[in-house]
């Protein structure tokens, strides 16, 4: 499936206010859940808390030009998905960790 991407991302420097939306997290060199299924519009957070590592959210394929967070140890990054599809990601210093996003209208 060819997936086209628009959406927009706001990375936080500070500790996320009550997140309503899904939420993936970033610990134990794994994003759990690896796989989330929202609706177009939805707006994920990635919660960074691995401690003394380092990751970021970095998109493959059609998600690799706008899905994009800096590297990080905490904190959060926020991206709001706007068209439906299947989006996959990975950590630009550890491609073993891989997630993906299905997005349906």
């Amino acid at each position: 499936m060819t997936a086209v991407v628009s959406g927009c991302s706001s990375p936080a420097e500070e500790a996320p206010e009550a997140t309503t939306g899904p939420v993936v997290q970033v610990a134990n060199m794994a994003y759990a859940p690896s796989t989330i299924t929202v609706r177009a519009g939805d707006t994920v957070t990635w919660n960074f808390d691995d401690r003394g590592v380092t990751h970021d959210v970095v998109g493959v394929g059609a998600a690799k030009s706008v899905l994009r967070s800096r590297l990080m140890q905490t904190g959060t990054f926020t991206y709001t998905f706007t068209e439906p599809g299947t989006y996959e990601y990975t950590c630009s210093l550890h491609p073993d960790m891989t997630g993906t996003v299905v997005v349906t209208p």
